[in-house]
Order: structure tokens, then C-alpha cells, then sequence
């Protein structure tokens, strides 16, 4: 069974604490972070990931392109987040693959699963990237650890004469 998570992206940023006071100021630096962070996510999980953007913060897009493998929507003029939202759902969703949609917007989340979509609050995105943020760290730390390749000690001169066989001297 495929996964694919579609995001909100303006409606994950306004809600997600460490972008609130980022957005003020430097909108187009969250959504970078946004975008990493779902970058993760997807490596993490192995869901493909789609973040769909209002094209009424960002005058005169209304394009698709991929940014650290996960795929970045802005919408027409005139289209919303939602509407777009709404018709990924209905031409992704299949028996094969569940689609699911990231976003705090209660009305969005009815129709999203009315159509079968599977709904996603903001704060549980958050909590999972939290755990997957952590598991990627917990991994990392295990494969930086030195490994005890046996459970004997070798010798010095025994090292030496290994090493030697090693390198074809010996």
C-alpha cells in the first residue's frame, strides 16, 4: 500500500509553534524549514510528500517543482489551498494508496474525509515529525558508535600479523 501525505503548508506554518514568530517577518525562510522538515519526514517514513502553498502569498506562481524530493504546489490564481487539496485527494486516493492530508482547518478536514481521504491535524503532524526527528537522531547515534567486531582481544603483534595477511604482505 502506497502512503502520501499531502500538506497544508500555510495552514501547517501558521500553526506549528517555531514558525509563527519566523513567518512574521521571514515567510518564505519557514517555508524552507517547512519544506526540510517534510523532506525528512518523507525519507523517514518512505510517504511521498506533497506541500501545497495559496499562490495569493506568492503573486504570479501557480507551478509545481520538487525541492529535497518532496513535491511543492502552488496554486492558479484564483484556486485555494483546499480546492487543490481536494482534487489531489480525488485523483490520488485509490485501492492502492491512501492519501492523507495534513491541515487544522475543520471544514477541510469533513470534505477530505467524505471524499476518503484520511485526516491529519497540525498538531499531529507535529508530534510525529517530533518522533521522527528523534528516531533519526537515535540512528544516527547508533551507526557512529565504534562496533566490537569479536568478543576476544587481540594482541598487538597478533593485529600486526592480521593486518599483514590483510594487505597480501604476510
Amino acid at each position: 500500500m502506497k502512503d502520501i501525505l499531502l500538506v497544508d503548508g500555510y495552514n501547517i506554518i501558521g500553526d506549528w509553534p517555531e514558525f509563527k514568530s519566523l513567518r512574521e517577518k521571514h515567510l518564505d525562510q519557514a517555508r524552507d524549514l517547512l519544506i526540510e522538515k517534510m523532506a525528512e519526514y518523507q525519507a523517514f517514513k518512505g510517504w511521498e510528500v506533497k506541500i501545497i502553498f495559496d499562490a495569493h502569498m506568492v503573486p504570479g506562481l501557480g507551478k509545481n517543482y520538487n525541492n529535497h524530493l518532496v513535491e511543492i504546489i502552488y496554486t492558479r490564481e484564483n484556486e485555494t489551498a483546499d480546492e487543490r487539496i481536494e482534487k489531489l485527494v480525488r485523483e490520488l486516493k485509490n485501492v492502492e494508496t491512501r492519501v492523507h492530508v495534513a491541515t487544522s482547518d475543520y471544514a477541510e478536514q469533513r470534505i477530505i474525509f467524505g471524499s476518503g481521504g484520511l485526516r491529519k491535524s497540525a498538531r499531529e503532524l507535529r508530534l510525529e515529525m517530533e518522533a521522527v526527528e528523534r528516531n533519526i537522531t537515535d540512528e544516527l547515534k547508533n551507526h557512529q558508535k565504534p562496533r566490537k567486531m569479536t568478543n576476544f582481544t587481540l594482541t598487538k603483534e597478533m593485529a600486526e600479523i592480521f593486518d599483514k595477511w590483510r594487505r597480501g604482505d604476510g
